[in-house]
């Protein structure tokens, strides 16, 4: 068994791999929608620009010539970086030789190398697996969020889990904005198309959430939907749809 970088030439076999972990795991969801969204989201071309965009990290587990399981993610810019972790999949008959925490660890470690403090992942409330194995592992539940699937809402779990001790020191600057002095947490940020959003509070307690400040104008003239896709109204930046987006919701 090797895990490695994953190549565009593993586009098939990580269609394969992701088909089938999540028709096991997600057995919620109808397999129409699971050939769907795989059919999407790890098209050839798609999964070629994935692996060679700077800010992206996948890795792929092969047995023989064979893949068997991949995890990918992408680096945000916060302060410290947050290495995000988009999906894990392993293939059922692969399950139970340690290769989730295997992935797990090489994109942490691809994730450190670039200065990341903090891993984040999320994972649906309903797959019972998954969000025990971030447990696990140390990671603690930092939010819960609704996403839609299918027409149907599902609770999202978000855990983090801190690389290094610079992961705990918040970097919060007091910023001027149209709806007056807000507090930008540089700390928790979001990847988009153009550039970070950042979360901004009214108060620097950051109790009150005001909403989101996008680096790429400086403006927090920004709206969230119910998918938890985030947009700038000033200069059209948004959070790209890495998991559930509305191409088949």
């Amino acid at each position: 068994m090797e895990i490695r970088d994953a190549r565009a030439s593993d586009a098939a076999g990580i269609a394969d791999t992701a088909r089938a972990s999540l028709r096991d795991s997600y057995d919620f969801l109808d397999e129409g929608i699971v050939d769907e969204v795989v059919d999407e989201w790890y098209d050839g071309e798609r999964v070629a620009d994935g692996v060679n965009e700077e800010a992206s990290a996948w890795m792929v587990a092969e047995d023989g010539d064979e893949v068997v399981g991949f995890v990918q993610g992408a680096l945000v810019d916060a302060e410290p970086p947050v290495g995000e972790i988009h999906w894990l999949h392993v293939a059922p008959d692969a399950r139970e030789e340690g290769l989730a925490r295997q992935l797990l660890g090489g994109i942490q470690e691809t994730f450190e190398k670039r200065g990341a403090g903090r891993l984040r992942g999320t994972v649906l409330a309903e797959h019972d697996e998954g969000w025990s194995f971030y447990e696990a592992d140390g990671f603690d539940r930092a939010d819960e969020r609704e996403v839609t699937v299918a027409g149907d809402d599902h609770a999202e779990y978000v855990y983090e889990r801190a690389i290094d001790a610079t992961a705990e020191e918040l970097v919060v600057e007091p910023v001027e904005t149209p709806a007056g002095e807000l507090f930008v947490n540089f700390s928790e940020g979001e990847r988009g198309s153009e550039a970070p959003f950042y979360a901004a509070y009214r108060t620097d307690d950051l109790q009150e959430k005001y909403g989101w400040y996008c680096s790429n104008c400086e403006s927090v003239s920004t709206a969230m939907d119910s998918m938890g896709r985030v947009e700038c109204n000033d200069c059209g930046n948004s959070r790209k749809a890495t998991r559930w987006d509305a191409s088949y919701l």
